[in-house]
């Protein structure tokens, strides 16, 4: 069957989202770089890689649906932070309009009766899910760490076990 325009197109913004989410956290990654926190930037570099994986995953379901992706420019993302906390203070807060976004796209589809993209939106609905706790845990912990060099350390020590 083929994806119907309307879906389509906002497939296609969805894209450009998650490639969006992927050079952010590659921007954080940089800036944790740079702040010599290399464990915090591992984080963020495997998270770029997981969002560009996202991107994929519609640009490849719009081929499996006879569509086609329309690539557009990509937003430049912001560069610097006042911490590791503010930098993942902002990947909350952006996971959650990612999961906004995946919303509306399920809202659309079902509008449009486009049960096939239901089912495979089901997989990022479960996706935010673990994106929103993951990295609400690590601001968590970051807050409660506070001022301690120690506990920055280990957590940057953790993170950077991340594969």
């Amino acid at each position: 069957m083929v994806i119907k325009e309307k879906v389509q197109k906002a497939i296609n913004k969805q894209i450009n989202a998650e490639l969006y989410s992927s050079y952010l956290y590659l921007a954080m990654a940089a800036y944790c770089e740079s702040i010599n926190m290399l464990g915090f930037a591992n984080w963020f570099r495997v998270q770029s890689g997981e969002e560009t994986g996202h991107g994929m995953r519609f640009y490849d379901y719009l081929f499996d649906r006879s569509g086609k992706a329309i690539l557009s420019a990509i937003e430049a993302p912001k560069t610097e932070w006042k911490s590791p906390l503010a930098a993942f203070e902002d990947a909350y807060g952006h996971e959650l309009k990612v999961t906004e976004l995946i919303n509306d796209l399920l809202k659309l589809a079902k509008a449009e009766g486009d049960a096939a993209t239901e089912a495979m939106l089901q997989w990022f609905v479960n996706e935010q899910v673990e994106e929103e706790t993951n990295t609400l845990k690590i601001v968590e912990k970051l807050k409660s760490i506070k001022d301690s060099v120690g506990g920055l350390m280990i957590l940057d020590k953790e993170l950077g076990e991340r594969k």
